[in-house]
């Protein structure tokens, strides 16, 4: 209901999901970050480009991509032969900034349009029905800090919440919290790399490359289908 949606929007209820989910990240770092992430029920697996692969700006790397309607607004999403490098949630005031950004981190690379194959994608993510077990690679670009930060984001499970300290921390980096906070806010790959998860320890909302409304209504939506597939019982 609205109304149940809205109470998953307060500060307190921020506030307990922080503590819950952090238990499961200290139990995460005992057996490392490398795991697949789960979403729903789809498993998310990242893979990094070489340094080498970095440096060309992906001479040799053919991109499709095309861009979709989601529950959450028009998305980009690309895709290469070895997995999704991009997912960018699009509105009218960063569509053309975001499409040309999106050209120049691929500088080199054979970009086309590609509407039939990046939909395919765009309704396992979106659509659960169509979700299977086999996993979604991510093959992005990114320095070797980014690189752990994005893997660490794919721990934190659908459904929770973490702080940027507390995700520091769980890497083993606990006085890295603001170089924690700049990576997840170059991450590529929207919604899949979950950095919409990350919030501040006073349970404000925080930053969001896609806009903080968006990120408010990723939270809510993620929270309300978490309490409905476990059968919590409705905040009071």
């Amino acid at each position: 209901s609205p109304k149940r949606f809205l109470q998953y929007l307060t500060v307190e209820y921020a506030k307990s999901k922080i503590v819950e989910t952090g238990n499961l990240l200290d139990l995460t770092a005992e057996v490392g970050l490398s795991s697949p992430g789960r979403l729903h029920d789809l498993f998310v697996n990242l893979e990094a480009m070489s340094p080498g692969e970095f440096k060309a700006g992906g001479s040799g790397l053919r991109i499709g991509y095309g861009i979709h309607p989601t529950p959450f607004g028009d998305c980009l999403i690309a895709t290469t032969p070895r997995g999704i490098c991009n997912l960018h949630f699009l509105d009218t005031t960063n569509r053309e900034r975001i499409e040309q950004t999106f050209r120049s981190e691929w500088v080199n690379a054979d970009i086309r349009h590609d509407q039939q194959a990046t939909q395919s994608i765009c309704h396992r993510i979106f659509e659960p029905s169509t979700a299977n077990n086999k996993p979604l690679v991510l093959y992005v670009k990114g320095t070797n800090f980014q690189i752990q930060v994005w893997r660490a984001l794919l721990q934190v499970p659908f459904g929770g919440i973490t702080t940027y300290q507390d995700l520091a921390t769980a890497m083993g980096r606990p006085t890295a919290a603001r170089a924690v906070g700049n990576a997840i806010g170059s991450n590529p790959v929207g919604y899949l790399i979950p950095c919409h998860r990350v919030i501040r320890a006073s349970g404000e909302f925080g930053g969001f490359r896609w806009g903080l409304e968006r990120k408010a209504v990723l939270l809510g939506w993620e929270a309300s289908r978490h309490q409905t597939q476990n059968g919590e019982q409705e905040l009071t």
